[in-house]
C-alpha cells in the first residue's frame, strides 16, 4: 500500500489492472482529455462521472482502443493493462477488445437469435471446438448475465424481440461470452426503465467477483449505489479519483463538491 496525492490514499499495488499515465486525447485540434492520470483496481467497479461532455466517455474509450475507429482522434500518454502498454504496435486491438468487453448506453443485440448473440464472440476467437462446447458456453454466459431463467426455451428467437432490460443483460451477457478480464460500460441503464435499472445494477454487483467492472454514468446515486471507486471528470480533466463513499461524503477538491451538490453539472 501507498499513498498518491493524484490517485487518493492507499493504491494497493498488487490489485492494479489499468495503469494510465499523462493520457491526452485530441480529435484534429480540439483536446478532449487533458493529462489524465488513473489507476484502476482489479475486481472492483470503478464509476465516471462528470457533466455531458467532460470526456469520461472518451477516456472509457480509450481503454479498448475504440477511438482507434475516429480517424481524427489522436492519443498521447501510456495505457498500461496488468504492465503491458495496450497501445504497443504489437498488440492486435481485436484480441484486446476480446479481453476487454464492452457495454453501450443503447441496448444492440446483433439481429440474429438469442443464442448466436452469444455465440458470435466465441466463435471468431476460436474459443468452441464443438456445437456442445458452444451450447455450454452460452448458458454459462446467460446465467451470469442473469438472464438464462427467462431466455433457456427461447434461445433460437430473435435477440431484438426482448424487452429493453432484457435486450441489455443479453449484451452483458455477450460481452462476457469472450472471458474478458474487463468490462466496460457506457451508460448501460440511461435508456432503462427503473425495475430493468435495478437488476443492471444488481448484475454489475455480481459481475466484480469476476471482471474489473468500468462504468460511465450520469447518475450519481447509481455511482454510490455500485462502485467502490470514483473519478470524477470535469472539462477534459480527471479532477479526482477515491473511495466512494469519499468522494461522496468528503471530496478534496471545491470543482467536485460543486458537481456532487448541483451547483456545477
Amino acid at each position: 500500500m501507498y499513498d498518491d496525492p493524484k490517485l487518493g490514499a492507499h493504491v494497493d499495488q498488487k490489485a492494479i489492472k489499468i495503469s494510465a499515465s499523462d493520457v491526452q486525447v485530441f480529435y484534429g485540434d480540439n483536446q478532449a482529455i487533458k493529462d489524465v492520470n488513473v489507476e484502476i483496481q482489479d475486481k472492483t467497479v470503478t464509476a465516471f462521472i462528470g457533466p455531458s461532455g467532460c470526456g469520461k466517455s472518451t477516456f472509457l474509450r480509450c481503454l479498448n482502443r475504440m477511438n482507434d475507429t475516429i480517424d481524427v482522434c489522436r492519443i498521447e500518454g501510456s495505457i498500461l493493462m496488468d504492465g503491458e502498454d495496450i497501445y504497443d504496435k504489437r498488440v492486435d486491438p481485436v484480441q484486446l477488445r476480446a479481453k476487454v468487453g464492452m457495454v453501450f448506453q443503447k441496448p444492440n443485440p446483433f439481429p440474429k437469435s438469442i443464442y448466436d448473440n452469444i455465440a458470435y464472440g466465441p466463435r471468431i476467437h476460436g474459443m468452441a471446438k464443438s456445437k456442445a462446447d458452444l451450447d455450454v458456453i452460452v448458458e454459462k454466459s446467460l446465467r451470469r448475465g442473469a438472464i438464462w431463467n427467462e431466455v433457456k426455451d427461447r434461445l433460437h428467437a430473435p435477440g431484438t424481440g426482448l424487452s429493453g432490460g432484457q435486450q441489455q443483460r443479453l449484451c452483458i451477457a455477450r460481452a462476457i461470452a469472450t472471458e474478458p478480464e474487463i468490462l466496460l460500460m457506457d451508460e448501460p441503464c440511461s435508456a432503462l426503465d427503473p425495475i430493468a435499472t435495478a437488476q443492471v445494477e444488481e448484475l454489475i454487483d455480481e459481475l466484480r467477483e469476476n471482471f474489473s467492472v468500468v462504468i460511465v454514468t450520469h447518475s450519481m446515486q447509481q455511482a454510490a449505489r455500485v462502485s467502490q471507486r470514483t473519478a470524477f471528470f470535469h472539462l477534459g480533466n480527471l479532477v479526482e479519483y477515491d473511495e466512494t463513499s469519499k468522494i461522496f461524503t468528503n471530496p478534496t477538491d471545491e470543482r467536485t463538491e460543486s458537481y456532487i451538490t448541483g451547483r456545477i453539472g
